[in-house]
């Protein structure tokens, strides 16, 4: 157990935070396999910005790595023009 005041704090704070982390990298996901368990490409379209704009505001914040954001939206890209 911590000893210090502010070491008792940063563990508060750092549950608060992961709890946030993984409810938002948790929508993400939610929403990446809506994305790609649709058939329609008008519908897929549709819902390509908003999964885009997820993903990059995650990436901004630091919950995913950049390059990471970078590959989920190519492969959605991809899958889109496939469809």
């Amino acid at each position: 157990m911590a000893n210090h005041k502010s070491s008792l704090k940063r563990i508060r704070t750092n549950d608060k935070k992961r709890l946030e982390n993984r409810y938002y990298a948790r929508t993400m996901r939610n929403a990446l396999k809506d994305l790609r368990l649709t058939e329609d490409k008008n519908a897929a379209m549709q819902k390509l910005p908003t999964v885009t704009s997820l993903i990059d505001k995650l990436a901004k914040k630091g919950i995913i790595h950049k390059n990471k954001a970078g590959n989920l939206k190519s492969g959605l890209m991809k899958k889109i023009n496939a469809i």
